[in-house]
């Protein structure tokens, strides 16, 4: 009778695992095809999907599209190293996802891949173009347009004369940033007659300070403290994650001026968020998304490219620090952003979407 007990209970285990379905975390890194609709995936940089930047803005966007459209059930998976690019961006296909997210210019090569390896899937990626490939949907931005506003503030606001900047990897996706910023600084000592100096950048030799890292928050507040102690009081940090390490010393120190997502919003270092240089991937990934899931099995063509005109890029309130800046700075902004979207000033990098 035991031996009978001991295999009707195995039949009946053997039946209700063969009946049963796994449960997947839409925001787990995993996503169920079968159970949705439309299935979408992204593949985070390794800055991780906290990074207070564009990996969080970027499935910001996702959540976006999900919420708008119930047939779009949205997952990602995260990346830790550079390593683990191609085969999560491998594993979203095997797992039966219509529409897979990449995010960053430094996972170029591994979409490129993948997405040849699959050219009926579509994909879309985050600061990196096509490629040449159909199913490869590109979301860019211009944002050396917004930077130059941050870098004229930056100089008009400075008290010490001195500003700086560093970048997380020397990539495009980052100089960009750091050009504009540059431009921007240039502008005012052109227009005020002063000297504000630039520290972490020369535009011209294309070199300056890195991190070489989007996570460290240790190697972000070394790259601060070095600029700081050459007397920068507002500093400019391109590098993600890295970033917070900056925000969280500066005090009475510098300001800071964030990217990608309104640091004043997404960090709990708002009260040193002098502003923001906004790259919209939230916008740019939602309005993808969901044009993908509005035709399903039809591959995506032209591409976003976020610019002052459409507010795919900007320069983000200035919050806590809005009564602390002349009413003229300001003024003199609002005015140089007017310009540059008539095309009055053109802001040019060697890294900007060609």
């Amino acid at each position: 009778m035991k031996i009978v007990a001991l295999v009707a209970a195995a039949g009946l285990a053997l039946a209700a695992a063969a009946c049963s379905k796994p449960t997947e975390e839409p925001n787990a890194g995993s996503t169920s095809a079968a159970a949705a609709k439309f299935a979408a995936c992204m593949v985070t940089d390794t800055g991780g999907i906290d990074d207070h930047s564009f990996n969080a803005s970027s499935w910001a966007g996702m959540q976006a599209a999900e919420s708008a459209n119930p047939a779009i059930k949205a997952g990602y998976t995260p990346s830790t190293t550079m390593a683990d690019y191609d085969p999560n961006l491998t594993q979203s296909v095997t797992k039966g996802c219509q529409y897979v997210q990449a995010v960053g210019g430094l996972m170029g090569d591994a979409t490129k891949k993948v997405a040849t390896a699959n050219p009926k899937v579509q994909f879309a990626i985050v600061d990196a173009g096509n490629q040449g490939l159909a199913n490869v949907y590109p979301i860019q931005f211009e944002t050396q347009q917004a930077a130059y506003l941050a870098g004229y503030l930056a100089a008009g606001y400075s008290k010490s004369g001195k500003v700086g900047t560093y970048g997380g990897m020397k990539i495009p996706p980052v100089t960009i940033f750091m050009d504009g910023f540059a431009d921007g600084v240039a502008a005012y000592n052109k227009a005020k007659g002063k000297n504000v100096q630039l520290l972490g950048w020369d535009k011209a030799k294309q070199d300056g300070l890195f991190a070489d890292d989007f996570v460290s928050q240790e190697k972000g507040k070394q790259k601060s403290d070095t600029l700081a102690a050459q007397g920068a009081d507002v500093i400019f940090p391109v590098a993600g994650g890295a970033g917070l390490g900056t925000a969280a010393n500066a005090g009475s120190k510098y300001v800071v001026i964030w990217v990608d997502a309104d640091g004043f919003e997404t960090t709990k270092y708002g009260s040193v968020m002098l502003t923001t240089v906004v790259k919209n991937s939230k916008d740019g990934v939602k309005d993808a998304l969901a044009k993908s899931a509005a035709t399903p099995g039809t591959l995506l063509t032209g591409g976003f490219l976020g610019t002052l005109e459409n507010n795919g890029v900007s320069l983000a309130p200035y919050h806590d620090f809005d009564s602390k800046i002349d009413p003229a700075l300001k003024a003199e902004i609002d005015k140089l952003k007017a310009d540059i979207i008539a095309g009055t000033i053109k802001v040019e990098s060697p890294a900007q979407p060609k």
